[in-house]
């Protein structure tokens, strides 16, 4: 399940509903699909997709996507550095950004325009978008391993347009161990380095 921390106040929200309350007032959309018994281990994107068809049609219908798609990235994905740098600083898109978590774990950050950053922590069977024009980053979390369906309005997907004045420095990369309590000192979360 998706868990959702505030940094400025230590505040950690990670009841399904409470997340999605939290995220709808932002036009964030969460929800929480099944993923258990769903696929197979070694499961092809083209599997992926047809698995979740149902899903995708309806969020097709519901944002005007035209296209999905699932990217797979691991340690052993060529030019992997430069691929997350891409993502990891703070920028907007023109469209809406949408991610179904299949396998794997990332943090996507959101910097709201009146409220305080936040982020999301996603794992498997998770759903987000992040509304076009909506100021985000994001990183990997330990394992450097993340399978996602992603859906796009345009067939020729988005590219990044970087913020000035960007906050992504004050936030490093970090992933919430599940052992994780806002304000304990014996806990610390893992840092990617």
């Amino acid at each position: 399940m998706a868990t959702i921390t505030v940094t400025d106040t230590a505040r950690r929200i990670d009841d399904a509903n409470e997340v999605s309350q939290f995220l709808a007032p932002l036009g964030i959309w969460y929800e929480h699909w099944p993923v258990e018994g769903r696929l197979a281990t070694e499961s092809t994107a083209e599997d992926i997709l047809a698995e979740y068809k149902p899903e995708i049609e309806r969020l097709k219908q519901r944002g005007g996507y035209v296209t999905a798609d699932v990217i797979n990235v691991s340690p052993d994905t060529p030019n992997l550095d430069e691929m997350l740098a891409k993502f990891d600083k703070e920028h907007t898109h023109s469209e809406d950004e949408v991610r179904f978590t299949v396998e794997g774990r990332g943090v996507f950050w959101i910097h709201p325009d009146d409220a305080p950053v936040f982020s999301i922590q996603v794992e498997a069977g998770d759903l987000i978008n992040v509304p076009a024009g909506t100021k985000h980053w994001f990183h990997l979390c330990d394992d450097r391993h993340i399978r996602c369906i992603r859906l796009f309005e345009d067939a020729s997907g988005w590219t990044p347009h970087y913020v000035e004045g960007a906050v992504h420095d004050a936030h490093p990369p970090v992933c919430w161990g599940p052992s994780y309590v806002p304000g304990e000192t014996k806990t610390k979360p893992v840092v990617e380095l």
